[in-house]
Formats: C-alpha cells, structure tokens, sequence
C-alpha cells in the first residue's frame, strides 16, 4: 500500500492527503530550483518542474498544478518557503 502524507495549509483550513513518493518529489524540486533561483512565482515553479519533468521523461500521474500548489502550501505552513509581501503576480522564497 502507498505511503501517504498528511498535508497541512498556512491558514489552518482544511488540508488533503498524497503520495509521500510525489510529495517528496515535488518538495525536493521546488527546493532546489528556489534555492538556485532566489525567488520565484507559482507559475515559474510550476513552468521549471514540468520542463524538468518532461526532460527527464518523469512520467507524472495526476493533476501537476494540483499537486504543486498543495504542496507549495504545505512548504509554506511548515515555514519552508515564505510569501514575499507586496509583490504581484506572487512570489516565494526559501527560509533560511
């Protein structure tokens, strides 16, 4: 049976549960390529894993967008990655 992890949200709503295999994968990612870049939008993050997915011909099962904005919330909730204040289309950046 698939392991699962328990996901939480920055503002304490309601979270959902997925594969620890997929959330560690798009955890790992999202670090590394914010940690290379400094600071990035959603749609940055999301436009870098899926070139890199597509490079590597990492098959992906499910909804990408889905699956990294769940995860982008988590990272934030966790105090992995933060909100960057007023900027606009939004940006994140890793805790150090």
């Amino acid at each position: 049976m698939d392991q699962r992890v328990r996901l939480k949200h920055p503002q304490r709503k309601k979270a959902v549960s997925m594969s620890k295999g997929k959330y560690d994968l798009l955890k790992q990612v999202m670090v590394k390529y914010l940690h290379a870049q400094g600071k990035a939008t959603f749609n940055e993050i999301l436009s870098a894993i899926e070139k890199g997915f597509k490079k590597e011909r990492t098959e992906f099962q499910g909804s990408l967008p889905w699956y990294v904005e769940w995860v982008k919330l988590d990272l934030e909730a966790r105090k992995v990655i933060k909100r960057v204040a007023s900027t606009s289309p939004q940006e994140y950046v890793l805790i150090r």
